[in-house]
């Protein structure tokens, strides 16, 4: 299989490395210059690319995406800051036949955490002394605060408890990898749930997973369900 890499920073190098490792080939690398507004996707460009990964910004992405629908090229999209454009997104992928996988975090443990955090909101709603907060550090070089994760998080809990827009703290200093820690909290005690990323090596192996199986593949789909589909979680 054949990949491309749109967006060749920290994550895109990360991916490439993940890719190279399970026998795929890459190309082309698409960084900022070689790829204004969508510009180098093209369906020459993009020739027996199987899926493009998506690490870049999140002002670039819809332009990818438009380009990527033109070419016929399935897309795994690990960018976040750019939900707002959800709905519009899925318009262009239903009406060109592509695939995309979406999230707003490819790691495998982050995915697991989703699954603990919601169930642990579901049980925690039936007593309901205890109120939710989220807390979040990333590196300073992070657009969007909150994190995508962060966002998601609030989401998956938000059926089950009586404040619905729980409060959330971001952090942007140094170079932290990711750590999310989603809190219950009452006079009595504090109930912490707590992910803590040490490497990004994480997000590249979802995202890897995710090209896999979305090849060949239509349609609009988020990571989370694509890996509770992998895992059997029902």
């Amino acid at each position: 299989m054949k990949i491309a890499l749109l967006g060749y920073g920290k994550m895109g190098r990360l991916v490439e490395q993940i890719a190279l490792r399970e026998g795929w080939e890459v190309g082309p690398r698409l960084d900022i210059g070689d790829n204004v507004t969508g510009s180098g996707i093209t369906q020459t460009t993009m020739n027996g690319v199987d899926v493009a990964v998506d690490f870049s910004q999140p002002d670039a992405v819809l332009f990818n995406i438009e380009a990527a629908s033109r070419a016929g090229i399935n897309l795994v999209i690990g960018t976040t800051g750019w939900l707002n454009q959800r709905t519009r997104v899925q318009t262009i992928v239903e009406q060109s036949g592509i695939g995309l996988v979406y999230g707003s975090n490819f790691s495998i443990g982050m995915n697991l955490f989703f699954e603990i955090v919601s169930h642990a909101s579901r049980v925690i709603a039936k007593t309901p002394q205890y109120d939710p907060f989220l807390e979040e550090q990333h590196h300073r070089a992070k657009k969007d605060a909150p994190s995508g994760t962060a966002l998601s998080l609030a989401e998956l809990m938000r059926p089950y408890l009586k404040n619905p827009a729980p409060s959330i703290t971001s952090t942007r200093a140094g170079f932290i990898p990711g750590n999310h820690v989603v809190g219950f909290d009452s006079e009595a005690d504090t109930i912490l749930l707590e992910h803590r990323a040490r490497s990004r090596q994480g997000f590249a192996e979802g995202a890897i997973l995710a090209a896999r199986w979305i090849a060949g593949k239509k349609g609009f789909y988020e990571f989370r369900d694509v890996f509770r589909e992998i895992l059997g979680i029902g």
